[in-house]
C-alpha cells in the first residue's frame, strides 16, 4: 500500500472507457483502487452503459437519472483518474458521450478537476485515445496532471482470476500516479485557502 500523504479526506473517482465485461482497463482500476494511499478513498464509477446519448435539450432539470448520478459522483470526487481502450484510432464513442455529459456549468463539471489517466496498451498503443482525451479534458478545463498521466502495458496474463494485476512494475507506476494525485489535490486546498 501507498504511504500517508497530507491530504485529509480526500476522494478519487476511477473512471474506464470500455463496456467490455473483464476488460483490461476495468482490471487497471479494479487495481488502482487496491493501491489507494492510506489517506484517501477511491469509487469505481459503474454508469457508462447506462447514460443517455448527449443532447443538450436534456442537459437541463430534471437531469436524465444516470446523468444525475454521474455528476453526483464528480461533485464527491476530488479527482479523478481515467483508463480507456482506443477504439478506430480515437476514444470509444460511449466514453467520448460521458465526457460530453462532464462539460459546461460548474454542476458536476470537470472543470478545475484534478485528473490523470493510466494507458495500460502495450506497444505504445490507443495514443490517439489518450491524445483525443488530452484535447477533450483541456477543452473541459480540467486540471491535467501529468504526473498523474502514466502508461504501463498491461498483458493479458498478469491479470488474475480475481480480476486484480499482479505485477511489480504496474504497481509502481500506478501507485505513483495516486500519489501524485493526492498530492495535487492538497496543493490545490493550499492555494484555496490562500486566497
Amino acid at each position: 500500500m501507498a504511504d500517508k500523504i497530507s491530504s485529509p479526506g480526500c476522494s478519487i473517482l476511477l473512471i474506464g472507457g470500455s463496456l467490455r465485461t473483464n476488460s483490461v482497463n476495468a482490471a487497471v482500476l479494479q487495481t488502482a483502487r487496491t493501491l489507494i494511499p492510506a489517506n484517501a478513498e477511491a469509487s469505481i464509477y459503474a454508469g457508462l452503459s447506462d447514460l443517455p446519448h448527449f443532447n443538450p435539450d436534456l442537459d437541463r432539470d430534471p437531469l436524465p437519472e444516470a446523468v444525475g448520478r454521474l455528476r453526483a459522483e464528480l461533485r464527491r470526487a476530488d479527482a479523478v483518474l481515467f483508463s480507456t481502450p482506443e477504439y478506430a484510432g480515437s476514444l470509444p464513442g460511449s466514453f467520448k458521450n460521458l465526457l460530453d455529459w462532464t462539460i459546461g456549468g460548474a454542476d458536476g463539471s470537470l472543470h478545475r478537476v484534478p485528473v490523470g489517466w493510466v494507458n495500460p496498451s502495450a506497444h505504445g498503443g490507443a495514443q490517439g485515445a489518450y491524445d483525443a482525451l488530452h484535447t477533450v479534458l483541456t477543452m473541459a478545463g480540467a486540471d491535467i496532471w501529468p504526473p498523474a498521466c502514466v502508461a504501463v502495458p498491461v498483458p493479458r496474463d498478469v491479470i488474475g482470476a480475481d480480476g486484480l494485476i499482479a505485477d511489480a512494475v504496474f504497481t509502481n507506476v500506478v501507485g505513483g500516479a495516486l500519489k501524485a494525485l493526492v498530492a495535487r489535490i492538497a496543493e490545490r486546498r493550499r492555494e484555496s485557502k490562500a486566497l
